[in-house]
């Protein structure tokens, strides 16, 4: 049987902050190819990306799991309690950089894959791709692999997400969709003058504070079926003026829009556009606005593949997931365009953080679910 926490400390020791490849994608192309898996390198842009696949091509029964094997820079080294790239385990513990987000949850699914197609040769195909582009740009990550599946001819049914999804307790929740993301820089340009003499001069200070009042009140909605109420969130506002006695000429704000399935990143531009435009009008004073959307609000509606998850969890943990959509962006939201899609993964409360660590017991257990899920899909 194929180790799971064995192989997740064996990745957590490459090296590979994004962009760097670091090893571990040819560690896992190597054990693949050795479980009969047809692999291929999707790189692009000098970005790493891996696929891979069990079975006929084409089958109409085919699962896919997505992950990434990238992790975000260690921080200040000193301040950790392990080597980062150590993958030392102490006290049933993993600690290292990408032990929670999420190398676990590839060296689950792989681990999964491999023994099924070793000890019980479904009838489907199972799909992999895995790239070192999620912490990063993403644009040439799962993009660029669903860009040369589409070239080829290679299909998933249904995908399964291995980011972690549970808040606190194993089991206790998978995301069926994410919020969109929406990011707005607006630059208010007017006219420097003396603070004694207002009438000289424009002050963009005014109009960025008076759009950001307007902006931070407006009630986006209330919330749909799948998803709570849409939020924007004034994130800075700088002008880069030391002096008291200066009205600056130039002053620049940003916010993120986390939004639900009511809204998309063209409508939320048009909105954050005209209510700039007004505050311009009001004032006098000219503001550009750029924006850029991480990706639009998305569900898979609760149905067969959400229950296969659920049953698996379940049957593994004791607990029956909650269907939810919350949290940040992961690359579900690419894989959407290509078929159903759920995610479910590790309890992430370590993530991201000096001493990220995941209890070795956790692993075997995620490998366990993945495997129930792959028999259900199969039976």
């Amino acid at each position: 049987m194929t180790d799971p926490v064995d192989l997740t400390a064996a990745l957590v020791r490459c090296p590979s902050v994004t962009p760097e490849e670091g090893g571990a994608l040819v560690l896992l192309e190597e054990l693949l190819r050795e479980a009969g898996f047809d692999c291929t390198r999707v790189d692009r842009n000098g970005t790493p990306n891996l696929f891979a696949r069990w079975g006929a091509k084409g089958h109409a029964r085919s699962f896919g799991f997505n992950g990434h094997t990238d992790v975000v820079p260690v921080g200040d080294a000193g301040a950790w309690s392990a080597d980062p790239f150590g993958a030392e385990i102490k006290d049933g513990v993993l600690w290292g950089r990408g032990a929670v987000d999420m190398k676990s949850g590839v060296a689950a699914f792989v681990a999964a894959a491999v023994d099924l197609v070793r000890d019980a040769p479904p009838d489907g195909a199972i799909l992999l791709t895995i790239t070192g582009d999620e912490e990063g740009d993403a644009r040439d990550g799962t993009t660029a692999l669903l860009d040369w599946m589409a070239e080829t001819g290679e299909a998933m049914s249904v995908c399964l997400v291995g980011e972690p999804t549970c808040p606190e307790e194993m089991g206790e929740m998978m995301k069926i969709g994410r919020r969109g993301s929406l990011t707005a820089r607006f630059t208010a340009r007017g006219v420097q003058g003396h603070v004694a003499y207002p009438h000289r001069a424009r002050n963009p200070v005014t109009a960025i504070a008076m759009l950001a009042a307007r902006l931070s009140v407006y009630g986006l909605d209330e919330g749909t079926p799948h998803f709570d109420p849409s939020t924007l969130a004034l994130t800075t506002i700088d002008t880069g003026n030391p002096a008291t006695n200066v009205i600056p000429a130039t002053c620049r704000a940003t916010v993120n829009i986390r939004y639900n399935d009511l809204h998309d990143a063209a409508s939320l531009t048009g909105w954050l556009q005209s209510e700039a435009d007004r505050v311009a009008e009001e004032t006098g004073v000219e503001i550009d606005m750029e924006a850029q959307s991480s990706g639009d609000a998305f569900v898979t509606p609760p149905g067969a593949l959400s229950e296969i998850v659920a049953e698996a969890v379940e049957a593994g943990t004791g607990r029956r997931p909650a269907l939810s959509t919350s949290g940040g962006t992961s690359d579900a939201r690419f894989m959407k365009n290509h078929c159903p899609v759920v995610e479910f993964g590790l309890v992430g409360k370590t993530m991201h953080a000096v001493d990220e660590r995941v209890p070795v017991e956790q692993i075997r257990q995620l490998k366990a679910i993945y495997t129930g899920i792959l028999e259900r899909y199969f039976a």
